[in-house]
Parts: structure tokens; sequence; C-alpha cells
């Protein structure tokens, strides 16, 4: 879908290769501005090019990660229909890791060098699948906040810059929020259930809040690439906003649950018609992105050795291109 005809560059695009000049860069934020969309045989400055691959390569990194925390559940789930949802929602993350680096396989990267860049710890992806998934409201906690916060941060890629990104948005998107309503429901069922089910369901609250508020970022100050993301509109809103936005929405939800958000300095602003928020601990958030995380290791290693568990179809499915190739050839 995403790497159709991409081996066929017009004579424009070979003339530029490797060229910025000022024209061509003032042409391209034109075309940003003006809301057109960039598609893969466009030229584009080399810095959107590598802003993009990293990006995309971290959110499917982040999709096939986050399958270990639930897959967890997956034989443990209290009833059959719930076994079948949730396994369901863990093959959609299968899914959206596809679409995404196909996505990143349109700006000239591999997907070998994607997952290469991640299995040598090049490559990161969200801090929020290095948290372990302790009860089964845990189950119930991602679905509702972490995907509740994703969705809040994938909306706007739908109107990201680059084409083949924005377009794989779209199905992710639809995905997604029936996975927030799948968690949510979790944890209406548990907040109505007996006492231990509620402090179950509170228990999971209190370890996944922070946590999910950090998923949008480093604060605005911080944020080493949201200045430049947005120029080029591949973000629509800055980490802060987002978070905000997160916030906004998620408290009344818990207040509905009958819940309570963990941060003693939660309050709504009449003024501002937002909550204000306590502090964030930013340097768990640098631990957990460094590898110090409580499971960063565990979620690597499980990884790496899925991919070493899976080299005979990867042979397999190249022995059998290349023996379809030669027989073309040979016709």
């Amino acid at each position: 879908m995403y790497t159709q005809g991409l081996d066929q560059q017009g004579p424009a695009n070979e003339r530029r290769e490797g060229v910025e000049s000022p024209a061509d860069i003032a042409a391209f934020q034109a075309r940003i501005d003006a809301e057109e969309k960039i598609e893969a045989k466009d030229w584009m400055p080399a810095a959107y090019r590598r802003t993009l691959i990293r990006q995309i390569s971290q959110h499917a990194h982040s999709e096939i990660i986050g399958m270990q925390p639930e897959g967890n559940w997956l034989t443990r789930a209290p009833t059959l229909k719930r076994k079948a949802i949730l396994l369901a929602k863990v093959q959609d993350e299968a899914g959206h890791g596809l679409y995404l680096y196909s996505a990143g396989e349109t700006l000239g990267t591999s997907r070998d060098e994607m997952v290469n860049d991640l299995l040598t710890g090049k490559a990161k992806y969200s801090s929020i699948f290095n948290y372990p998934t302790l009860s089964w409201a845990d189950i119930g906690a991602i679905g509702w906040l972490v995907d509740g916060a994703a969705i809040m941060n994938q909306i706007p890629l739908c109107r990201c810059s680059y084409g083949p990104y924005a377009r794989a948005m779209v199905r992710v998107c639809k995905e997604e929020s029936f996975h927030q309503r799948q968690g949510f429901d979790i944890m209406l069922k548990l907040s109505r259930g007996t006492e231990k089910q509620k402090e179950m369901a509170q228990d999971a609250l209190n370890r996944w809040w922070w946590p999910s508020i950090m998923m949008f970022g480093p604060s605005d100050t911080d944020s080493k690439h949201s200045a430049l993301s947005m120029a080029w509109k591949i973000k629509r809103f800055s980490n802060d906003e987002l978070r905000q936005k997160f916030i906004d929405v998620t408290v009344p939800q818990a207040e509905f649950l009958g819940l309570r958000v963990p941060d003693s300095e939660l309050e709504f602003d009449t003024a501002t018609g937002h909550y204000k928020f306590g502090a964030i601990d930013w340097q768990e958030l640098r631990e957990v992105i460094a590898g110090n995380g409580p499971c960063n290791r565990q979620r690597m290693a499980r990884r790496r050795k899925a991919h070493d568990d899976g080299s005979w179809v990867r042979a397999a499915a190249r022995a059998y291109g290349d023996k379809q190739a030669a027989k073309k050839a040979a016709a």
C-alpha cells in the first residue's frame, strides 16, 4: 500500500538529491502552510525526513512492545468474552505496528533498519510500556488511560503533513477508540463491583495515572523536537497542550467511576476552565527513557527473543521471494 512505485523517482528529484537551496526550503514550507500533503516521492528537507522516520518508527515500536503488558493477561482474563476482546485488541496493536513500519518505509528506510535500531537500543518506544500489569484492573487502566492518551495524541496526526502517516493514522485511531471503550468498561464494572474490586480499580488508577500523564513527553520548554515538528505540521499541538486536554477530559470520567485521581493538588480553575495539577516527576520519565524503568530490560529481552525465534519465518519468506523472482525472470 505504502511502498508501491517508490523506486520510480522523477527527474526533478534525481537532480536535487541532497540539495537544499533556500528556494527549495521556502517552497516546501509554503506547501506545508497551505495544508498540502507531502507524499513519498515529493522533495523534502533531510531534517523533515529524519524527524518523520524517528517519530513513525518510535510509534511502530511502541505498538509492538505494547502488546507485551496486555499479552501477559490473555490466559488470565476473567471470562471467555474478556479473553476474546483482549486477544482482538492485542492483534490490533500488531496491525498498527505493521501500518506504521510500512509508512516508515516510504521515507527510504527499511523495516529491517527500523527493527534493528529498536533491538540495539538506538531507537526508543513509549515509556508507558515499561510498567508492569499487576492485576486485571491494569488492563482496564491501560485501555482507559493509556489508549485514551494515545487517542488524544494521535487524532491530530490524521492531519499530519506527511500523507502516508496521516492516512495510516485514520484506521489506527478508529481501532484505538474501541480499545479505550474496552478499558473504561472494565473499570466501570470493577468500580460498581465488590469493595475488593473497587480497591483493585483504585490501585490501578493510582499506579497508571502519572505514567499516562508523562506519555505526552517532556514539558514544552524541555522538548527538543516539538517546535520544529509543529512548524512542519507533523504535530498540531504541543506536549503540554495535549496533556492538559487529556487531564480535562479524564478527571470527570474518574469522578463518574467513583475513583480518586492520585493528585492532591488537582483543582478545577473556573477562570481558565482547566484543571490545575501537581508537579510531574520528570526524573522518573528520564530514568524510564534511559532504560531504567521497572520492565525495560524484560520488555526488550522478550522482543529480542521473539525476533530471534522468528528468524526462520523471515528466511523462508526471502527464499520463497527469491524463487518466485527466478521463475519470473526465466519466463
